[in-house]
């Protein structure tokens, strides 16, 4: 069994490590001090916090000030009225800005579970690619998003960083070290090449460690950086394999299956694929998560099974 963490609790201790260094930090939250976990940070640099309240709109107008006043801005709120309800001011004042602002999208996906699509984010990936300026991230692990902040906070401007409320697999060791753009290759395989996002990475790492016992070799890649993406380097993956399956907790229409379908086009790269998401337009179902992801095909049953029909043929 491998460990697991929050990748909040990995997100925090980062951002109290730089601003310890001397990195001028400042965090914003819209009633998310829970849901951000930000207490440590606040604790230690309470002049450091800014909760603007139920007010997302504010909070990214006020983000985008003070970045352009000198400052290293990180927002922490749910993604879904990050990207939903303050999606005029995320789109003029940060990204069309190119202000100095990143943006933690918490509890993403279908975290909410039951509270169903008013707070699922299952359009977050589409509605940020479609932003200009802004890099685009989606970890899966605490390692990495503790790599991500880093990055995040010593490159200049926009950065979207997909987060969560759930604890993943530990699927990285002490050597893993972040690259942006390039797609992380977590088991070297044949066949079937299975490229996962996220949160359900850890699923898609279940799967294809299940299939081995019974012969079947997929590789697994972590696309965890969507923007920038090595795109050459992706292509010569897909080249390498007979079948592609995608997985994501997120709708099939722009998210990272619409995103490798269109570079195999654009590529003329002629390989099986099979896309595993939330079907395209339509709200994704609501129940518990597990359920959820059960019913969509993308928990460890569903994605080995998709595997499984890939290498058959």
């Amino acid at each position: 069994m491998r460990n697991s963490a929050d990748l909040r609790d990995g997100a925090v201790s980062a951002l109290s490590r730089l601003t310890a260094a001397g990195e001028d930090i400042i965090v914003m939250v819209a009633d998310s001090t829970s849901t951000s976990k930000i207490g440590p940070f606040l604790e230690t640099y309470p002049e450091r916090v800014i909760n603007v309240g139920i007010a997302e709109q504010n909070m990214v107008g006020m983000a985008a000030g003070l970045a352009l006043g000198g400052h290293i801005v990180f927002t922490a709120n749910a993604a879904p009225f990050l990207v939903g309800r303050a999606n005029e001011q995320v789109k003029n004042d940060i990204c069309y800005s190119a202000t100095n602002v990143k943006m933690l999208g918490l509890n993403a996906g279908v975290a909410y579970g039951p509270l169903a699509s008013t707070h699922h984010a299952i359009d977050d990936i589409s509605i940020m690619s479609g932003f200009g300026n802004v890099q685009i991230f989606a970890p899966c692990d605490e390692a990495e998003v503790v790599q991500m902040i880093d990055y995040a906070a010593a490159v200049d401007g926009p950065v979207y960083i997909r987060l969560d409320n759930a604890k993943f697999p530990v699927v990285h060791d002490a050597s893993y070290r972040f690259q942006p753009g390039r797609p992380d290759v977590l088991i070297e395989g044949r066949g079937v090449a299975v490229i996962a996002l996220g949160s359900v990475v850890g699923e898609a790492l279940e799967a294809c460690e299940r299939l081995q016992q019974q012969g079947v070799h997929p590789t697994l890649v972590n696309l965890s950086s969507l923007r920038p993406l090595d795109q050459d380097a992706l292509a010569t993956i897909i080249e390498r394999h007979d079948a592609i399956v995608t997985v994501e907790e997120h709708s099939l229409h722009g998210g990272i299956g619409a995103m490798v379908a269109m570079l195999m086009a654009r590529r003329q790269i002629p390989r099986r694929l099979t896309t595993l998401g939330v079907t395209e337009g339509e709200f994704a179902q609501y129940g518990t998560r597990k359920g959820i992801r059960r019913h969509y095909g993308i928990d460890a049953d569903g994605i080995a099974e998709a595997i499984q029909a890939q290498s058959a043929r």
